[in-house]
């Protein structure tokens, strides 16, 4: 981001600007200082990312940023809690549907980054994935509920609004580390959940429930192998899709994933035609 020239060090200039970054007030002095006290060995007026690091872990600079940034989450722990504030409707709803799920976590898991709350930490790691497993449950229930409502069979909710539900935090980090210039973490991380997920997550709850109840489970779904199916074919029509853009992640790639997707959802609504809608007596 720095090194304008790439040539894997940084310049005095390079430097300035990378400080005032940090530190706004800096001063040519300063900048002559760090330099010097940078160096290692080569080009005086060229300092390696390994002596800027070195430098910067041991400065006053960091030790004060370090500092500020300690205050700052020691004093604002309940910010998601603070209602917006001339953010207009849609800032209010979004607060609002959320809040149950913020003050949960906000008081039942400590915020590890904190001052002092690291000794915390695995106990916040296993409070995350016991509520990981109470929202999930509560969301399967309730999408369970609405699609016997609205007469749409389990099936289809599944393969669209519980597949859309799990796969956001997916979504959220592969989005964050494409935008950081990982591509292939962004897409070997959606592989590798959906494995995780089909090994894993499948497994483990139908041994427990085997073992607790003494008789295999039976998976009520009438075209289960045609999904099978459809689901091969729609991985290797990923992988023509992507090998015909020269293994590269294009806006043409991700509309013929759009396509695709739209093409899964119509042959799964289809099969399950026609829908037994609930009636009240």
């Amino acid at each position: 981001m720095f090194d304008v020239d790439n040539s894997g060090t940084i310049d005095r200039d390079e430097l300035r600007k990378l400080l005032e970054q940090i530190e706004p007030r800096v001063t040519e002095d300063d900048i002559k200082e760090a330099m010097g006290a940078m160096y290692k060995e080569g080009d005086p007026d060229q300092i390696t990312f390994d002596e800027f690091a070195e430098w910067y872990f041991h400065s006053l600079i960091y030790e004060h940023q370090k500092k500020l940034a300690e205050e700052e989450l020691a004093e604002v722990w309940y910010e998601n809690l603070i209602p917006p504030r001339g953010d207009g409707c849609l800032a209010w709803a979004r607060y609002i549907i959320l809040l149950p799920i913020v003050a949960t976590l906000t008081f039942t898991i400590p915020d590890v980054s904190r001052p002092g709350c690291g000794k915390w930490c695995y106990f916040s790691f296993v409070a995350s994935i016991v509520w990981i497993g109470v929202y999930s449950f509560l969301m399967v229930d309730w999408t369970e509920v609405i699609g016997n409502t609205l007469g749409i069979p389990s099936v289809v909710m599944g393969l669209t609004f519980l597949a859309a539900g799990t796969s956001v935090p997916d979504l959220l980090s592969s989005v964050i580390v494409a935008r950081k210039g990982e591509g292939d973490m962004a897409v070997s991380s959606s592989i590798g959940s959906n494995i995780f997920d089909i090994l894993i997550g499948l497994p483990v709850p139908w041994i427990i429930y085997s073992a607790a109840k003494r008789k295999p489970v039976v998976i009520g779904a009438e075209n289960i192998w045609i999904s099978i199916f459809v689901l091969l074919a729609m991985l290797v029509m990923v992988v023509i899709v992507i090998h015909s853009q020269g293994w590269r992640l294009t806006k043409m790639t991700g509309c013929i994933m759009f396509f695709f997707y739209i093409l899964f959802l119509v042959q799964a609504v289809v099969l399950e035609l026609p829908f037994e809608v609930c009636v009240a007596d």
